[in-house]
């Protein structure tokens, strides 16, 4: 008799072996001045790992590029002060019973000129956008590949579980992926599938430095904050077409992010985007989008909190659908956002079944972010 999956199912795949199916998502806070992360972002996320958190994914961390960031309170991973800071919250996590990757970031165009540690350098990007950002020249794009992995490189030495590749929502590396944003006319543009080489490097040299075994995701999604109607892949046959060099090139797993989960990606399926990965590529993939919550999205609370509208509380929903779809095995973990934002113990409230309990996702446990 086949065993039923839920979220406490433990995991083993993909380079890691978690205890159970739940991750926390990453989710960009800006509290680390000067890049560093201090004692309160180890306290932050060691509260996730004690309240049952399976893995969790960090903040963007950006890598060693001068336009990488556009704010000197997002944290990097190229620094000696970053570095130590993040093995301290690396040991913080560990000692609390859980495990974490790192997310690896470049802004790309989206980060506006003259912002960020190093304003007076360029805003870069696959192509030139006049008044906002330059086209990286063939050097630039191979120093970046370098940044990526030696950022990886530095994640794994003081002990990071893995590292994700930030591919998604219009930064830097989807870009690349994008024929709306990458016109060049060179080996890095072209079809769906070619317009993945910038992405396929990077994760070639990371493998180079981290060894086969250590576990690198990758995070994509086919909306992005301009547009949420937008597609990547507009069926499943593009979707493999984009998949296949990046599975290739070494990817553990894929983090499908979408706006809400329960979503078909296609016409004439209910899989997600996460469903769709997988049954393409084999390998686990994260499903992602509202979990656990009923109310207004992201975006809306964020503009929320600066006007005079009421934040409306995110309000704990079923997970009946969810699990119905683990169990079927449409994908292998569940990352969850916002929830475990406002209660870091969300995941032993659901366990207990202590749901009435939960913190609510408001304008007041939204400080936990911003």
């Amino acid at each position: 008799m086949t065993e039923r999956i839920d979220l406490f199912t433990p995991f083993h795949g993909g380079g890691l072996a978690l205890a159970n199916r739940i991750v926390m998502a990453p989710m960009t806070r800006r509290k680390s001045p000067g890049g560093v992360p201090g004692d309160d972002v180890a306290a932050y996320y060691r509260r996730r790992a004690e309240g049952g958190v399976g893995l969790i994914i960090t903040e963007g961390t950006t890598i060693g590029r001068p336009a990488a960031s556009s704010d000197d309170a997002i944290p990097n991973i190229h620094t000696p002060e970053s570095i130590a800071g993040w093995k301290r919250v690396v040991d913080g996590v560990h000692a609390a019973g859980g495990k974490i990757a790192v997310q690896l970031w470049h802004m790309g165009m989206q980060r506006d000129p003259g912002t960020g540690p190093e304003p007076d350098a360029p805003t870069e990007g696959p192509t030139a956008v006049p008044g906002n950002a330059r086209a990286m020249t063939d050097k630039e794009i191979a120093d970046t590949i370098d940044a990526f992995a030696v950022a990886a490189q530095n994640a794994r030495e003081i002990g990071f579980d893995a590292v994700e590749i930030h591919g998604a929502h219009g930064y830097l590396v989807d870009q690349f992926f994008w024929e709306s944003t990458n016109t060049r006319a060179d080996a890095y543009a072209g079809s769906i599938g070619t317009r993945t080489r910038f992405a396929t490097e990077i994760v070639k040299a990371i493998r180079q430095k981290v060894g086969h075994e250590f576990a690198i995701s990758l995070r994509f999604s086919q909306w992005k904050v301009q547009d949420y109607s937008s597609k990547l892949a507009h069926t499943p046959r593009e979707l493999e077409a984009f998949l296949t060099p990046l599975v290739d090139s070494g990817v553990s797993l894929f983090h499908a992010s979408t706006r809400r989960f329960w979503e078909p990606e296609f016409p004439d399926s209910s899989l997600n985007l996460a469903g769709w990965t997988k049954k393409i590529t084999g390998l686990p993939t994260i499903t992602v989008g509202s979990v656990g919550l009923d109310g207004p999205d992201f975006l809306h609370t964020l503009r929320a909190r600066d006007s005079d509208q009421q934040c409306a509380a995110h309000k704990a929903a079923s997970l009946d659908a969810l699990l119905r779809r683990l169990d079927d095995g449409e994908f292998d973990l569940v990352a969850v956002g916002r929830a475990l934002a406002a209660d870091p113990n969300w995941v032993s409230k659901i366990r207990s079944g202590s749901e009435d309990a939960i913190v609510a996702f408001d304008r007041s446990t939204l400080a936990e972010l911003v």
